[in-house]
């Protein structure tokens, strides 16, 4: 029975030195905030660039709707009370039917606009998670999250990432921001 026990307890022991070791070793977490690589990394200016100007021309096209439809209702407004029946009936008919136009257009470039900027930033984020890896691995990391309610700032490895997609990127181009 005694010799049962300290068999025991050997293992016991034995178990406990190894699992101490084990834990001895630096379990290393990092952090990115893919927010920032986002607004910061090359790539992402370039992609916001792009965008830009690949939309610019609807864009200031729906602008130009939108202030057409506010001053023909602005006239009608005004020209409301001289008007008859009819012609005031015609004239609301028309600023509805340029109001609908202006929606749907409004609406398309939305859906256009976010389709593109998903695609574009899908490409950004599957470049900037390649980047990580590489730090990752390179320095030994057993973790990294991209989201976290609270993170202590020592853990935070965005610069480095971000410096590392900028110095893959293939061009200095997009270094200026634009919205």
């Amino acid at each position: 029975m005694k010799m049962l026990n300290i068999k025991r307890l050997l293992i016991a022991l034995l178990t406990f030195a190894a699992t101490s070791a084990a834990l001895a070793e630096e379990f290393r977490i990092g952090y990115v905030n893919t927010e920032r690589i986002f607004r910061e990394a090359n790539s992402a200016i370039s992609a916001q660039a792009k965008l830009q100007q690949e939309f610019s021309k609807r864009e200031k096209e729906l602008v130009d709707l939108g202030n057409t439809l506010k001053s023909s209702s602005e006239k009608f407004e005004r020209d409301a009370p001289t008007l008859s029946e009819s012609q005031r009936v015609t004239r609301q008919r028309q600023i509805a039917d340029q109001d609908r136009e202006f929606q749907r257009k409004r609406r398309e470039f939305q859906e256009d606009l976010n389709a593109r900027k998903n695609e574009e930033f899908q490409l950004v984020l599957e470049r900037a998670n390649k980047v990580v890896r590489q730090v990752a691995e390179n320095e030994k990391y057993d973790l990294i999250l991209q989201e976290a309610v609270y993170i202590n700032p020592k853990h935070d490895i965005t610069e480095k990432v971000i410096k590392a997609i900028n110095a893959q990127s293939p061009s200095g181009s997009g270094a200026s921001s634009s919205k």
